[in-house]
Order: structure tokens, then C-alpha cells, then sequence
């Protein structure tokens, strides 16, 4: 028998219960967010309808019927200047690491990312990343710099490693309007 399948989907409001038990885990026991409180379900919703608004993608990775991953990309800085670039986040629910959820996710928001004419795909990797640095790597992800002993979580300084994706190389002057910030 193979593996359960599995359903890449756009989030709903729905789904927010369960990514925030995910990222509620990840705040209270990991280092791969400086958040210290988890957002209640009712702040997710707001946030996912935020990086709506700027039509990026959020997507849930789907398992028998349970989310067991999420990505997303969101606005990189708030000024225009910015309009072409976003970050990227990923978070895998605990028992659901190492079976490529979150490669297909980041496959699936980078394909969307690159279809919207954006040219910039950052990710800010904090803390105890090892694994999430390997994945962005293997995706075509280079180091972009670190920020050393920048968060504070578990009384210890924690750093925070950037990496970046060229969506189009090979482009010259913008071709679309990019994010509308601001």
C-alpha cells in the first residue's frame, strides 16, 4: 500500500483552526518563529485575508483529511519600491516531517509567484532552520546573508538566515504592476 495521497488546496477560513494548532506548536515549542503568544484562529483569518488582498497564494497541504502543512507568501516590505518582491513562510504539523509536503507546497507558491510577474522570493529562516535552509536550497534558493543573534526565545539569541530566489532571472524592466503596497 503507498502513501496516503495528498491535496495541495488553497486555504479557506476554515482551515485556520488547524494552522493555528500548527504554528501554535512551532510559537510555543520551536524556533522557527519569534512570535511567543499563538495567534488565535480569529488573527489567522485576518492574516490570510491580508495576503489575499494582494492575490498571493496560501496553501494547505491535505492528508486524509487533515492539514498537515501550510505556505504562503506575503508582501516583503510595505514601500512600492517592494512591489516585486515577497517572503515566503512554511510550517509542517509535527509527525508529518520528511514526507515532502513542504517542497510541494513551496513548488506550488513559487509557480504562482513567477505567473504573477514577481521577481524576488525571500525567506527568513529563524533559529533551529538546518532543514528549512536544505529544502529553499534544493529549490534554487541562495544565501542571501545572516542575521546573527537577532531573537531572543528560550533564553538564548537565536539567528535569522535569509535566503533568496530570482524568479526571473533573465527579466529586464517589469512587465506587471506588482503587489499593491502601502
Amino acid at each position: 500500500m503507498g502513501a496516503p495521497p495528498l491535496i495541495l488546496r488553497d486555504a479557506t477560513l476554515d482551515d485556520m483552526a488547524a494552522v493555528a494548532a500548527i504554528y501554535g506548536r512551532e510559537v510555543l515549542e520551536g524556533t522557527a518563529t519569534f512570535e511567543e503568544e499563538p495567534p488565535s484562529v480569529e488573527t489567522l483569518r485576518e492574516r490570510l485575508a491580508g495576503v489575499r488582498r494582494h492575490g498571493l497564494p496560501w496553501l494547505v497541504a491535505e492528508v486524509e483529511g487533515q492539514v498537515a502543512a501550510y505556505a504562503y507568501a506575503s508582501p516583503f516590505r510595505p514601500r512600492a519600491a517592494y512591489r516585486y518582491a515577497v517572503e515566503t513562510s512554511i510550517y509542517v504539523a509535527e509527525g508529518f516531517h520528511g514526507r515532502g509536503l513542504g517542497r510541494a507546497l513551496m513548488e506550488q507558491v513559487i509557480d504562482r509567484c513567477r505567473a504573477m510577474g514577481l521577481r524576488q522570493m525571500i525567506a527568513a529562516i529563524s533559529g533551529d532552520g538546518a532543514a528549512s535552509i536544505t529544502l529553499h536550497e534544493r529549490l534554487g534558493f541562495r544565501l542571501a546573508g545572516v542575521y546573527r543573534n537577532v531573537g531572543w526565545k528560550f533564553d538564548r539569541w537565536l539567528d535569522v538566515t535569509l535566503l533568496q530566489l530570482d524568479l526571473d532571472p533573465e527579466a529586464g524592466p517589469p512587465k506587471v504592476p506588482g503587489l499593491q503596497l502601502g
